[in-house]
């Protein structure tokens, strides 16, 4: 395949990766709101997502000896940590919002690797991250005495913070003598994010006779298992079956950008189907948030300052002491765990 039609190809599957992973807040809402709890309902979709990849999980079980730590934060951060903590959070705010505090993650990166780490990061970068919290400011109103619901602020943010660790973890094991395969990766942290939940949930009280009946999206009824359906096998098999194949064909960095538009695909999904209307400085102020993700997360490194760390990948996987090497230009690979 030439080298034009790869990366055709590559875009075309972020983009349904971008769509797939957008629609899971929406179908996953009204299971809530017809009695679901949103962690049993979180619980549903990595342990029947678990379920599908477990064949692919048997091809690749060498890695539970050789990446044993990976798998787990994988697992805890990017999977049990990220939809817990979003679906717990679209309980109580729209799904446009939640998803877009959620496109803080990079922001916070960059604070991470700055304050924690304490390397500099361009200029570029930390525009990024001015633009990003100020049109959060404006999506949440601020100047409204934060009216908006303030536990749902802080499970959104809660889920930013543990997208953070997932985007920290994501390239380990590529540079390895015999890298790690990234489905086997994700099969694994399905099944390690499937266990976790099952303590934490407590699936057997659940009221399953819910999923028997109908849900209601802005008055229309729906199957709550064709939701369900749609949630496990739509947004979250499909989502990062497509997603990672995707990284693969791009850059790690455009597959990233693209990514940003699940935000965009959430909101409008929410609108038309939930009745999730927005005001406009709730719109204008989430464009910005993701222009200034897009900046921060588009930033290069400095070329005067080996190992500085400027809003790229290749600085927070250098910061977390498994990536590449000076001079190595390749750059952190954002196989979404989002919802």
């Amino acid at each position: 395949m030439h080298a034009s039609q790869e990366k055709n190809a590559g875009l075309g599957l972020a983009l349904v990766s971008a769509v797939a992973f957008g629609g899971s807040g929406v179908a996953a809402k009204p299971l809530i709101e017809a009695g679901l709890d949103p962690l049993h309902v979180v619980w549903l979709r990595v342990a029947g997502a678990a379920l599908v990849m477990l064949p692919v999980a048997w091809r690749h079980r060498d890695l539970v000896r050789r990446k044993p730590a990976l798998l787990a934060g994988f697992g805890l951060l990017g999977v049990a940590g990220v939809q817990g903590f979003y679906f717990a959070s679209i309980s109580r705010i729209p799904v446009g919002v939640a998803l877009l505090i959620e496109y803080l993650a990079p922001a916070l990166v960059l604070g991470w690797v700055r304050f924690v780490q304490r390397r500099p990061v361009t200029r570029r970068a930390a525009l990024g991250v001015v633009l990003a919290v100020g049109g959060l400011a404006c999506v949440v109103q601020v100047w409204s005495g934060l009216s908006f619901d303030l536990l749902g602020l802080v499970l959104a943010l809660a889920a930013a913070c543990c997208q953070v660790g997932y985007f920290v973890l994501a390239d380990q094991g590529g540079d390895d003598a015999e890298p790690v395969h990234a489905l086997g990766v994700i099969a694994y942290a399905l099944l390690v994010g499937a266990l976790v939940l099952t303590v934490l949930a407590r699936p057997w009280e659940m009221d399953w006779a819910v999923l028997g009946g109908t849900a209601d999206m802005d008055g229309t009824g729906a199957p709550a298992w064709l939701l369900l359906g749609w949630i496990v096998l739509i947004a979250t098999v499909l989502a990062y079956a497509t997603g990672v194949v995707s990284v693969r064909r791009l850059s790690p960095q455009v597959a990233g950008v693209v990514a940003c538009l699940e935000a965009v695909i959430a909101t409008v999904l929410a609108w038309v189907l939930l009745g999730e209307h927005l005001a406009a400085p709730q719109i204008i102020g989430g464009a910005v948030v993701l222009v200034g993700a897009f900046i921060a997360q588009s930033a290069t490194p400095k070329a005067a300052a080996p190992g500085v760390v400027a809003g790229s990948a290749e600085g927070v996987t250098a910061a977390a002491g498994g990536g590449p090497g000076a001079g190595d230009d390749r750059e952190l690979s954002v196989e979404r765990s989002a919802p």
